[in-house]
């Protein structure tokens, strides 16, 4: 099974980063405006891109598929519209896996992507979604440093 990783040092509790993952209230102030997430085994993992539209452009149906509280979390995973006929349907979703580390004061996360195939249109989508994972941990890294707002506070 295909797969790539993407990681980056965060200067951040486990804790912190661990609820920026999996709190609906967290993760629209740094990956997508809209969330509805149970976090729980088997719950759900739904991220949506276009406010208001959950039909679109979002990981409807998605679900947590590993639930190792601050250590590890693992969901299904749906692509953008563009990647939809190759990745976004029974059988062909991918899986992310996010590890959390503590290293010297910072929290390493890594995040895996599994689940590739191996024709063109795939190859795309691999490589739409190593552009994008940077993106994302960038994003949270910058909201999770700037320490002002729900991310750096414990609930």
């Amino acid at each position: 099974m295909s797969s790539f990783q993407t990681e980056i040092d965060i200067a951040s509790s486990k804790e912190l980063v661990w609820l920026a993952w999996t709190q609906s209230e967290r993760i629209t102030k740094w990956f997508a405006p809209e969330a509805y997430l149970e976090p729980r085994l088997g719950g759900a993992y739904e991220l949506y891109f276009t406010p208001g539209n959950h039909d679109t452009m979002g990981t409807k149906g998605c679900i947590v598929t590993l639930w190792e509280p601050q250590e590890r979390l693992g969901f299904t995973w749906k692509g953008p519209d563009d990647f939809a006929a190759v990745m976004n349907h029974e059988g062909a979703l991918t899986y992310v896996l996010v590890s959390l580390s503590e290293q010297e004061g910072a929290t390493k996360v890594l995040v895996e992507h599994f689940g590739w195939g191996d024709t063109e249109e795939w190859e795309k989508a691999r490589a739409w979604h190593q552009m994008a994972w940077s993106q994302v941990l960038g994003s949270l890294k910058k909201a999770l440093e700037a320490g002002v707002g729900e991310l750096c506070c414990t609930p």
